[in-house]
């Protein structure tokens, strides 16, 4: 764990400036089995200390790649001249943030810092499993993950706090011939908050996951293509969280509304159907922990959900303290960094629609001619809110009943029209929190979402 080298500075700290000073640790393993091979076993560790300076509408930075007193020293001297040139240059005449509440966080869950070999010698008894069970499949490859983030934050605004936030996963992908000779593939990611011996102990814990995927992965095998076009679908909750965070988060993140987002224009207005409520938690959901819990920002600020939409009306954004003040809002803790070189940025934490109160079957007979689509490899949008994801598992619905799967394809559309064609949400929540979000600095995220019924594009052959 790191040591408190950062309260002693607050003395330091310009007066009339709002301060933050970040000391930070990052560790990374990342080992993967390709047909039992060991291609690849990373370990990285990389820590150092980040200070930034407000005033007078800039920020000043500076960061060092050392995790001592001294360094911090140096850093906040540094952060605090940038600032005072930059504002004598550039000054906005905006004055000091508004001061945010006083207080302290500390969450320092077991963390138990693993030899590569726990790491390895799981993946291979797991690898084990699956070719001696399943010899038929074309390739098979295992990916065990692990990282964290550590930080001690001291901001002038009075606020300490000391956390780490570890997450582990174990990445299946199993691949098969199609019936016209080309390869089809599923994955599955599993694990999340927590260090890797909280979810993997002993591999047999994951036979009857590698036993259902080799059978979703064979079925797969005997896949149609997707009739394109304007298609009734049922989103899972994998792809109504993808929703969530890339084609209406990234929209109503509030510096990318200040650079002309089409949330800008439509706050308070209609942007889904009623039926549609969705959330930026910050440590809990729905009465649980939330798959990635953050307590605190980069900035100092208190960790507290952010409503978005409520009941299909777009009532929030995500802010720093900096848009927070710009619009007139309060700041709820959004803004992150990825490393102690980064500055903070506005970033998503737990994005997710809520459940609603439709059974899925229910969902699922109500569709003459459709799609389930179940899961996604990836997906991107842009400010305009236009996505496009890739489905990487569904099957045909037809006459209410769930049909043939389908290969590989994709899905498109505009979130706020697609979400206005919402009409059926399920009743419980699939979360997802195995990647990041890559805006300007990659982030561990959380995203979920019940089943959607709703209309989107899909594409064919």
């Amino acid at each position: 764990m790191l040591q408190d080298i950062v309260s002693q500075y607050k003395g330091g700290f310009a007066p009339g400036a709002s301060t933050e000073l970040r000391a930070q640790r990052n560790l990374t393993r990342r080992l993967a089995l390709v047909s039992g091979s060991l291609t690849t076993n990373q370990r990285t560790s990389v820590g150092g200390i980040g200070a930034r300076v407000y005033k007078d509408g800039v920020y000043g930075f500076a960061s060092a790649a050392e995790l001592t007193g001294e360094a911090a020293g140096k850093v906040l001297e540094s952060a605090t001249a940038n600032a005072e040139l930059l504002a004598r240059h550039a000054g906005r005449g905006t004055g000091a943030l508004p001061p945010v509440a006083q207080g302290s966080e500390t969450h320092l869950p077991e963390y138990p810092d693993l030899p590569q070999k726990v790491y390895i010698d799981y993946l291979q008894g797991l690898d084990g499993y699956i070719k001696s069970k399943y010899p038929g499949l074309e390739s098979r490859t295992l990916v065990a993950y692990h990282d964290s983030m550590e930080k001690l934050l001291l901001s002038s605004d009075g606020f300490f706090s000391h956390c780490l936030q570890p997450r582990s996963y174990v990445y299946i992908f199993l691949t098969a011939k199609g019936r016209d000779g080309a390869p089809v593939e599923v994955f599955e990611p599993l694990g999340g908050f927590g260090t890797f011996d909280r979810h993997f102990t002993d591999p047999a814990g994951l036979y009857a996951k590698v036993d259902e995927l080799y059978e979703l992965v064979m079925h797969k095998a005997e896949g149609v293509h997707p009739d394109a076009g304007s298609k009734t679908v049922i989103l899972g909750g994998e792809l109504a969280g993808m929703l969530a965070h890339e084609a209406v988060g990234h929209t109503v993140e509030a510096d990318l509304v200040l650079g002309g987002s089409v949330a800008g224009p439509m706050f308070g207005k209609r942007v889904a159907s009623e039926l549609v409520t969705m959330t930026d938690f910050a440590s809990t959901a729905f009465g649980k922990a939330a798959p990635l819990p953050v307590y605190v920002d980069d900035e100092g600020v208190k960790a507290e959900d952010a409503p978005l939409i409520r009941d299909g009306i777009l009532v929030g954004y995500m802010h720093n303290r900096q848009s927070a003040q710009h619009f007139g809002h309060r700041p709820l803790g959004s803004a992150r960094a990825w490393l102690f070189s980064d500055e903070p940025l506005i970033r998503m934490r737990n994005t997710a629609v809520h459940p609603g109160k439709d059974r899925l079957e229910d969902m699922i007979a109500s569709v003459d001619d459709g799609y389930y689509l179940l899961k996604t490899g990836n997906g991107q949008a842009d400010s305009t809110g236009e996505f496009m994801f890739g489905i990487s598992m569904g099957y045909e619905i037809k006459k209410g009943k769930i049909a043939r799967p389908i290969l590989d394809t994709t899905i498109s559309g505009v979130a706020f029209d697609m979400l206005r064609s919402v009409d059926m949400v399920s009743d419980s929540v699939n979360w997802s929190s195995s990647g990041f979000c890559g805006k300007k600095q990659p982030m561990p995220v959380g995203l979920g979402g019940p089943a959607l019924r709703c209309r989107v594009t899909i594409g064919g052959r």
